[in-house]
């Protein structure tokens, strides 16, 4: 479900299905890194200003499931214009600084994006640049990450199936907004 907070920038609009907290797991897999699972937290949140706030935290699963340690974290900010045109700016864990840019998808909520600047600290690995493409399939979050370093080309490395993370207040909130008219059983409400 789509829920359009009353105070969020009109230039968001077209993001508002990013908004929220998501969880969910997928798989990491580059060339001279450990291959894991890994379990993630995002967070899209906004303050009525023309920006979304993006948070990420990935951590290494074992064959169970369990937390073993962190992967990567990140923090940025995402912004659309009129044309659809979708900017982040993005600072990881690991010492690198990107600006990404790319487009909504028309139709769809789905965006592409590529990076068009990276800039790295002495101590973090060799990286040159990378593709993402988020989409929203069936109320889900999923994304793929693609990275390019100066001895490895552009290839898939992370990708995510992410759930909404519904609160208790949430659901009590939505209850609540349902109309007063609504079927007293599941049959009714399918004839």
């Amino acid at each position: 479900m789509i829920e359009i907070p009353s105070d969020l920038h009109k230039d968001l609009l077209p993001l508002a299905f990013l908004l929220g907290n998501w969880a969910g797991a997928g798989v990491h897999d580059f060339p001279g890194a450990e291959k894991c699972n890994f379990g993630q937290e995002v967070t899209f949140t906004h303050d009525g200003r023309d920006f979304l706030e993006y948070a990420s935290r990935t951590w290494v699963l074992d064959g169970d499931g369990n937390k073993v340690r962190p992967l990567e974290s990140e923090h940025g900010f995402w912004r659309i214009n009129a044309d659809r045109k979708v900017e982040v700016t993005m600072t990881r864990d690991d010492g690198v600084i990107e600006i990404w840019y790319g487009e909504l998808a028309e139709g769809k909520p789905q965006i592409d994006l590529v990076t068009d600047a990276v800039a790295r600290t002495a101590a973090s690995q060799p990286y040159s640049g990378g593709k993402r493409l988020y989409g929203y399939v069936k109320s889900d979050l999923m994304w793929v990450g693609e990275k390019q370093t100066p001895e490895v080309e552009l290839r898939p490395y992370m990708s995510a199936h992410l759930k909404k993370v519904v609160t208790p207040e949430e659901v009590e909130r939505w209850a609540k907004a349902l109309p007063d008219d609504m079927p007293d059983d599941g049959i009714a409400f399918f004839k």
